[in-house]
């Protein structure tokens, strides 16, 4: 199967091959793009020239299947857990799109809702009773993204969230994860709870404006800021600390993001506490991020490789190691069954 992730700033395809209960990577890529992103368009030719970036991705990646699945950004996407009664799965299946118009800000009509069963408990009491997820996007949005895999001369088998499909590629299946995905326009939040996606929170403070902050601090243009950004991240000691001290206001209001969801999580779901914090994105890799996140968020921090337990030839481990934090969605995607 074929992952596809169309990021705001990149685009990256991941083909698998699954052989018994592990998969072998085929072949990966990552391409950077700019302009609009799929969600905003509205033109055909728009979305005929990502279309075109993405076929000549899989050309040069030599992707050599056709089926995909795609991923629809999490900022999009309204996710919700909700408590139902001991009911079977066919009358929770019957009832979810009622309750779905309790929790979604567009009419049912207009959103594609799917739902999985977290947590089943038949104990009588406020313990009782089952625990679904409810997965709800626009159908508009995740049509445009199925018509621009579609002209890619590619064949959508499913659409997924970008949470999702990362809890499958970085969540062990035997703790609860925090895992923080700061891409280019949106930091992702999940708690993920022995693989099963709990809770997410999505912000639009990320690598942009990390960028932001260090250009007009500095007084340099966001292309310098971009190129110091990834240099020297939170190193104090690198340029007298000065990059340092234009990323720390929003690292800040990261970590308070990160720091309200488990709060959250673990009053108002009842959840049980995460034990580790992933990292993924590509500002996940500026210097001294992790040790920065480390020191306030109060647990252990890692930078997640999506290739970990994927088999790859040994040509191929160096040359995808830098790049791994930006594949996390796609491998993920090409995991669905």
């Amino acid at each position: 199967m074929i992952g596809i992730n169309i990021g705001s700033k990149t685009i990256k395809v991941v083909e698998l091959e699954k052989n018994g209960a592990s998969f072998s990577l085929v072949a990966s890529g990552v391409v950077g793009y700019s302009g609009t992103t799929v969600d905003k368009m509205s033109e055909e030719k728009e979305m005929a020239s990502i279309a075109q970036v993405i076929k000549k991705l899989c050309v040069e990646a030599k992707i050599s299947s056709k089926e995909v699945v795609v991923s629809v950004p999490e900022p999009l996407v309204f996710t919700r857990t909700i408590k139902f009664p001991s009911l079977t799965d066919s009358e929770i299946a019957s009832a979810i799109k009622w309750e779905a118009e309790q929790y979604i800000p567009i009419p049912v009509s207009e959103a594609i809702i799917q739902h999985a069963i977290l947590k089943r408990s038949d104990t009588a009491g406020p313990d009782g009773g089952v625990i679904v997820l409810l997965v709800a996007a626009p159908r508009i949005i995740v049509e445009k993204y199925v018509k621009v895999v579609h002209m890619a001369g590619l064949m959508p088998v499913a659409v997924e969230t970008e949470l999702i499909a990362l809890s499958r590629a970085l969540s062990p299946i035997d703790k609860t994860v925090l895992l923080v995905d700061l891409g280019g326009s949106s930091t992702n939040i999940a708690i993920v709870n022995h693989g099963l996606l709990s809770f997410s929170r999505s912000l639009p403070v990320a690598g942009d404006a990390f960028t932001r902050a260090v250009s007009q601090n500095l007084q340099i243009t966001p292309q310098q800021a971009e190129e110091y950004k990834k240099a020297y991240g939170l190193s104090p000691s690198q340029l007298e600390g000065k990059i340092k001290n234009a990323l720390d206001p929003v690292v800040r209001l990261v970590v308070d993001e990160i720091k309200k969801a488990v709060n959250y999580y673990l009053t108002d779901e009842k959840g049980e506490m995460p034990t580790t914090l992933v990292m993924s994105g590509g500002s996940s890799g500026m210097p001294d991020m992790i040790s920065a996140l480390s020191k306030t968020v109060g647990m252990e921090v890692l930078v997640g490789n999506p290739f970990m337990h994927i088999q790859i030839d040994p040509g191929s481990v160096q040359k995808l190691a830098s790049f791994a934090p930006l594949y996390g969605v796609a491998v993920g995607l090409a995991m669905r069954e």
